[in-house]
């Protein structure tokens, strides 16, 4: 079936067409059939009225008008069968190419017979069926045009308010519908109002929580830079030994959780600016490496034996991308198996382990704060700030299961279109391009 049929405006259309047409035949039948009847019962009553003229002259011995007599030509056989069984009938024949009524009679054990013209009647029935098509016809195409703009009115309300549901979804939260209809709560509502005015109303209790949960995490964080610091510079006094080691890895975690925290509420207020600058993308990746101290291979995808390695350049914002490197690179050695791979393919970078893979929910749904993978270690920031960060500098972020296992992070980053005049320069401080052109 073609696509447009799916739509709610389609299944009206067809849904109204059908049933003007189902209407339109039913009542052309109907005045068909009466107007017909009506037409031939006058004509039956003309033709037997002749029929009692032609039998009176005939047992008179006077002369029969033109078309009249025992057995004329052309009178239907069945109507004379029916005469010579002594009974009385009319039937509606050609005769001599034009529709004819014929009334015939009993006459001395033969068939005494008169017809009436009947071609004025059949125009009248034929003129009537076209002008029944053709009003029909009218009809049905004004009804769907008026049915189309009518049910056009409605689904233009739905696709408004299916736009601003995406949006919502999207992150959007000041996103609304604002119907006119749910503003004057004394004016009539439809459905579509009501959906309109509910999702208004959801997005508003929505974005009232998100923005409590968020002044809540940043005041948190805020609160506990003061007395960590303290509780660290405090940590830093205790005598060498376990218990002091003890308390300073704890002042330290709580301190990165409090920097987590902090950077998700400026990520989900959306109130840091990113700075863009053209980086090589090769060199930044290897420096993230070597700072996490991890034993991460690293593999270009676009080198091989005796070829070069390309150099990929990218616009981006290099303390974030490193923010989002690094974060992919500690949860692959936190929560998969070694070995853990990073391949640069262009300005594609993947990440790789080898471990059990993201749990079904993370495929699906994302990353969500304080939720960890398998119930492990973590509090699920990690990834959080990875998705926030890529999105902040325009990379695409997708997470997904290996097929022979393992989970894969790839991270796709919008790549620097060098401008006219900066290519032909580097072309001209290239002496390798230089003899290639003189070939």
């Amino acid at each position: 079936m073609p696509p447009w049929t799916a739509t709610l405006t389609g299944k009206s259309a067809v849904f109204i067409t059908v049933m003007c047409c189902a209407l339109a035949a039913l009542l052309s039948v109907l005045v068909h059939t009466e107007v017909t009847r009506a037409t031939v019962s006058q004509a039956r009553e003309e033709a037997l009225s002749r029929l009692a003229d032609v039998s009176a002259a005939y047992k008179a011995g006077e002369e029969l008008p033109p078309g009249s007599g025992i057995d004329p030509p052309g009178l239907p056989a069945s109507l004379r069968a029916l005469a010579a069984h002594g009974r009385r009938g009319t039937l509606v024949a050609d005769h001599n190419g034009r529709p004819a009524m014929w009334a015939a009679a009993p006459a001395d054990g033969r068939a005494l017979a008169t017809q009436v013209d009947y071609s004025q009647s059949a125009r009248t029935i034929n003129d009537l069926d076209g002008a029944i098509i053709g009003s029909s016809l009218l009809a049905t195409g004004a009804t769907v045009l008026v049915g189309a703009f009518a049910v056009t009115r409605v689904t233009r309300r739905l696709h408004q308010t299916a736009r601003v549901a995406r949006r919502i979804s999207a992150g959007d939260l000041d996103a609304r519908v604002d119907d006119p209809r749910t503003a004057d709560p004394s004016r009539p509502q439809d459905e579509v109002a009501i959906v309109a005015g509910a999702l208004d109303t959801m997005a508003s209790t929505l974005q009232r929580k998100l923005l409590t949960e968020q002044r809540f995490t940043a005041d948190v964080a805020h609160e506990l830079r003061t007395p960590l610091t303290g509780l660290s510079a405090a940590a830093e006094l205790l005598p060498p030994g376990r218990p002091s080691e003890l308390v300073r890895d704890r002042v330290r975690t709580m301190r990165a959780l409090t920097e987590d925290l902090l950077e998700i509420s400026r990520l989900d207020a959306r109130t840091e600016q990113v700075e863009l600058d053209v980086h090589e993308l090769a060199p930044l990746v290897e420096r993230v490496v070597r700072a996490s101290g991890t034993d991460t291979e690293i593999r270009f995808g676009d080198t091989g034996p005796g070829r070069p390695r390309t150099p990929v350049r990218v616009e981006t914002d290099k303390r974030r991308l490193e923010r989002v490197l690094g974060n992919l690179i500690t949860n692959a050695h936190k929560h998969g198996r070694p070995p853990v791979v990073l391949t640069v393919d262009g300005p594609t970078v993947t990440v790789r382990d080898h471990g059990p893979g993201f749990p079904d929910y993370l495929l699906e749904d994302g990353p969500q704060r304080f939720r960890t993978e398998g119930g492990g270690k973590g509090h699920g920031l990690g990834l959080t700030i990875a998705a926030g960060q890529a999105a902040a500098i325009g990379a695409d972020l997708v997470f997904r299961n290996a097929p022979d296992g393992g989970a894969v992070a790839r991270l796709t980053l919008p790549a620097y279109a060098r401008p006219d005049d900066e290519a032909a320069a580097e072309r001209r401080n290239d002496p390798g391009s230089g003899r290639q052109l003189l070939r």
